[in-house]
């Protein structure tokens, strides 16, 4: 009887042990992605599907002769974070096969992720948690970091100005849409570290922005 007592509660101790181990390390999330390499620098990119689409899960870091920049001109935050790029430059630079998505397909991912139509269509910052769904779960400062959910990993990568100055990097994150709306600015996405929404807004074409290719 003793025996059988000893071994009930080491089981018991056991399982404790493994529950609270469970709640102090979550596993992690494990996404299905793929994997393509980009013929001109010979760089691999992973891509995941999300509501149909398939989304590079990484910001693109191809050098252009013209209209791109990593953050500050340090080669590790463009390894990292992924290059800025002007719009025009934006609208060239993807790799064979993928394309700088549409204002309507940004759209699409977001109500994906459970924004309503109404509120896609909306100018400024808008939704729940979307934004928080496609952030990653690191580098976002003041307790900014994401769910990654969506196993997008958006980054804060910040921006460039038109005057040349870098702003803005591990606090926001600024992505082109091919969509214009005149002849000197385009639409583009925002994800801050203090909310968990998207915005929606229209920058001049000769800011540096970061960029997600989508499949063709």
């Amino acid at each position: 009887m003793k025996k059988i007592k000893l071994i009930l509660l080491t089981a018991l101790v056991f399982a404790l042990l493994n529950c609270k181990k469970d709640k102090d390390e979550p596993l992690p999330k494990i996404w299905k992605y793929s994997t393509f390499t980009d013929s001109r620098d010979g760089k691999t990119y992973k891509y995941i599907k999300i509501g149909g689409k398939y989304w590079m899960a990484e910001n693109l870091a191809y050098k252009t002769p013209n209209g791109s920049w990593s953050y500050w001109e340090t080669n590790t935050y463009g390894s990292k974070f992924g290059y800025l790029y002007t719009w025009e430059a934006a609208m060239i630079v993807a790799p064979t096969g993928w394309h700088l998505p549409t204002d309507d397909e940004w759209k699409q991912l977001e109500q994906t992720l459970g924004m309503d139509q109404l509120e896609a269509n909306r100018l400024g910052i808008r939704g729940t948690s979307e934004g928080n769904k496609l952030k990653t779960e690191i580098d976002w400062v003041d307790n900014g970091n994401g769910t990654n959910e969506a196993g997008f990993s958006a980054l804060p990568g910040g921006f460039r100005s038109n005057p040349g100055i870098f702003l803005e990097m591990n606090s926001s994150g600024f992505w082109w849409c091919a969509s214009e709306t005149n002849n000197s600015q385009a639409w583009f996405r925002i994800i801050l570290s203090y909310s968990t929404q998207v915005g929606r807004g229209i920058g001049y074409k000769g800011e540096g922005y970061s960029i997600r290719c989508i499949k063709d």
